[in-house]
């Protein structure tokens, strides 16, 4: 709904940019609630906030916030076919905010391709 050129695109991409360093872009399971609380956790024991980061002015949640984000990555670019995003059957796009208090993110969606 926040795209309606979408719908006028036979063959294409999307490509989402999100633009921060303390949250990510991700395709994973859609299905399942639990898929996105096990990543969270998983995430949080890779990036511990009792870590001794050095950089620390802006919180304890901020360099672990840009460990996951490093690791997870700022875009993602899905394909598009007949007006329609070509995510598999059980895939959904997610932003992961890494704060423990994130503010406002903001995203830059770029789609090229063929449309009508």
């Amino acid at each position: 709904a926040a795209l309606p050129e979408l719908s006028r695109f036979h063959v294409g991409i999307l490509h989402v940019f999100i633009q921060h360093t303390s949250a990510s872009l991700c395709i994973n399971e859609n299905a399942d609630p639990d898929v996105p609380r096990d990543l969270e956790v998983a995430f949080h024991e890779i990036a511990r906030e009792d870590f001794a980061y050095r950089h620390t002015l802006e919180g304890p949640d901020d360099m672990p916030a840009h460990v996951k984000a490093a690791l997870i990555g700022a875009s993602v670019s899905i394909p598009v076919t007949n007006g329609r995003l070509g995510l598999g059957t059980w895939q959904g796009i997610f932003l992961c905010e890494h704060r423990n208090h994130g503010g406002p993110r903001h995203l830059v969606l770029t789609l090229q391709g063929e449309s009508e």
